[in-house]
């Protein structure tokens, strides 16, 4: 059990590590939107407002797809799930605290899915509140 906590613990500094690195560039992004913005006399509801708005969930969605398949790679490389196809579906239901069956994975790694599920509730909330809080700002 020591062992698989320990896997789990080291997946769960790496993804929120990635994720904040990933929410700082994003926020870097924004700080020289939100420039442009105020140089060029952009509306609050523009095209590029709209662009804008859009490239950002893109950017969050992607972060969350590096994780997820992070911990499909995980999975498929220590024999817990067979096929790529069902590691990155099982780690998507997982991370998103979905969890519709845990019958796709050994038993023995059943322990590190649980703590994803708790992983991705957790990075999936800061990515909401970090998108709450930049769109109130921003007032879009």
């Amino acid at each position: 059990m020591l062992f698989y906590l320990a896997i789990s613990t080291m997946m769960v500094f790496l993804t929120v590590t990635i994720h904040g690195l990933g929410l700082n560039l994003l926020a870097h992004f924004i700080r020289s939107e939100e420039h442009e913005e105020r140089v060029h006399h952009v509306p609050k509801l523009s095209r590029r407002s709209l662009f804008f708005t859009l490239a950002l969930v893109l950017g969050l969605f992607v972060l969350h797809g590096l994780e997820i398949w992070l911990y499909a790679f995980l999975f498929m490389a220590v024999g817990a799930i067979a096929t790529l196809e069902t590691a990155v579906y099982f780690s998507t239901i997982s991370y998103a605290g979905i969890g519709f069956d845990d019958s796709y994975i050994q038993p023995a790694w059943r322990l590190v899915a649980g703590i994803e599920g708790i992983n991705g509730l957790l990075l999936l909330g800061w990515s909401t509140a970090f998108f709450v809080t930049l769109v109130t700002r921003l007032g879009r």
